[in-house]
C-alpha cells in the first residue's frame, strides 16, 4: 500500500482516543466544540451517539472509541470534545477524549499502517506518523464516517 503524496503536504489535527493519538486532515475539520445535547437515533449503528443541532443543521455524532473498536470511556472528562469533520456535503461529529495539536509531517515521514493489523474493509487508518516516542494513526475522514465515495449534492 502506498500513501498518497498529498498526505505529506497537509496539516493534521491530532486527538486522543484511549491513550492513542489519531489525526484527521485539518482541511476536513470545520471546528472543535463541546459535546452538548445529543438526541438518540433509534436503530442507529452502535457507534452513533445521536444527532446534534449545529447552526440549523442536524449533524450525526459518532463515538470515536466505538468506531475504532476501543473500550468505552468511564464517565465524561472536561477534555471530551466533538471534532466536526467534513467530506463533500456531509458534516459528521466525532467524539474524542481530547484534542491535541497540529502536525505538518515531513515529505517522507508518513508510512503505511503496520503489517499484521486486523484490517476491515472500512478501516479508516491510512498511514502512521512517528511522534513523541510513539506514533499517530492518520485517518481517512470518508471511511471513518462511512460516507459514500462520491457525492452528487
Amino acid at each position: 500500500m502506498t500513501v498518497p503524496a498529498t498526505q505529506n503536504t497537509q496539516h493534521w489535527l491530532t486527538f486522543q482516543l484511549d491513550g492513542q493519538a489519531y489525526a484527521a486532515p485539518l482541511a476536513q475539520v470545520s471546528e472543535v466544540i463541546r459535546v452538548g445535547e445529543l438526541t438518540p437515533v433509534p436503530g442507529a449503528a452502535t457507534d452513533v451517539l445521536g444527532v446534534r443541532h449545529l447552526r440549523g443543521r442536524v449533524v450525526p455524532v459518532l463515538d470515536g472509541r466505538r468506531r475504532l473498536g476501543l473500550p468505552p470511556r468511564d464517565g465524561e472528562a472536561d477534555s471530551v470534545r466533538l471534532v466536526m469533520l467534513n467530506h463533500a456535503s456531509h458534516t459528521v461529529g466525532l467524539r474524542v477524549d481530547a484534542v491535541g495539536e497540529l502536525l505538518l509531517p515531513g515529505p517522507d515521514s508518513i508510512t503505511p499502517p503496520p503489517p499484521g493489523r486486523a484490517v476491515r474493509a472500512d478501516d479508516p487508518v491510512t498511514g502512521v506518523l512517528p511522534w513523541k516516542g510513539g506514533f499517530v494513526a492518520l485517518l481517512d475522514v470518508r471511511r471513518l464516517c462511512r460516507l459514500p465515495e462520491s457525492d452528487a449534492a
